[in-house]
């Protein structure tokens, strides 16, 4: 397994961030993989799932957004998100083209790259993973974040907790039952930060990431 940290130019105006390849040493594709809204590309989630999915054949380019990268309380606006996002794509196709590239975000990196590929498809992108799509806020149930993956017509993963606050069960099922390829995997009885007691999550969450890029 090879990690190489870098620095991954964003724009003039908006500056550098933080990135870092884990790679198998065959890989069979690469995936970008977005933080969450409250932890950087550091945190043990973000560490654990490269790691593990490395093991299967599956490499990663995990990275800051430029709040994280700034050590500040407040989200990225979209458009910042939406061009950090686009930088990682960029590096990711241009570093190794001949992989198949996905793109993948935990809660707020996956909509935001949801977002960005809505607007901005892009042919080398085979697929978007979703580790717990944010479908809405805590207790304030609704499907208005999602309104924009009816436009996206990739393949799309969801991999979804049956207790995550962050996506009602019934309303993420109602909601990917109407997109596009989307497949949504049910863990039962895991929360959105991927805790259900003592049942080993990773080990769901990789073997479900590996089977569906297979296929």
């Amino acid at each position: 397994m090879n990690t190489q940290s870098f620095s991954l130019e964003v724009s003039a105006a908006i500056g550098a961030v933080t990135a870092e390849y884990v790679l198998p040493e065959k890989p069979a594709c690469l995936m970008t993989l977005a933080h969450g809204a409250g932890a950087g590309m550091y945190h043990p989630f973000m560490v654990s799932l490269a790691t593990a999915l490395a093991e299967v054949g599956i490499g990663t380019m995990r990275f800051n957004f430029p709040f994280t990268e700034g050590k500040k309380g407040r989200p990225d606006t979209p458009a910042v998100a939406h061009a950090t996002i686009a930088a990682a794509l960029n590096r990711a196709h241009a570093d190794h083209p001949l992989l198949p590239l996905f793109a993948a975000g935990k809660s707020f990196g996956g909509r935001m790259t949801s977002q960005y590929l809505a607007e901005h498809p892009r042919s080398e992108v085979k697929g978007i993973v979703f580790y717990g799509f944010p479908l809405h806020p805590p207790g304030k149930p609704g499907t208005e974040r999602a309104e924009h993956l009816k436009r996206i017509k990739l393949p799309m993963l969801f991999l979804q907790g049956t207790k995550d606050d962050l996506a009602t069960w019934d309303l993420i099922y109602s909601v990917c039952s109407s997109l596009f390829k989307a497949r949504l995997v049910q863990l039962e009885g895991v929360n959105h930060a991927f805790k259900a007691g003592k049942k080993d999550v990773m080990v769901l969450l990789v073997a479900a990431t590996k089977d569906w890029m297979l296929r």
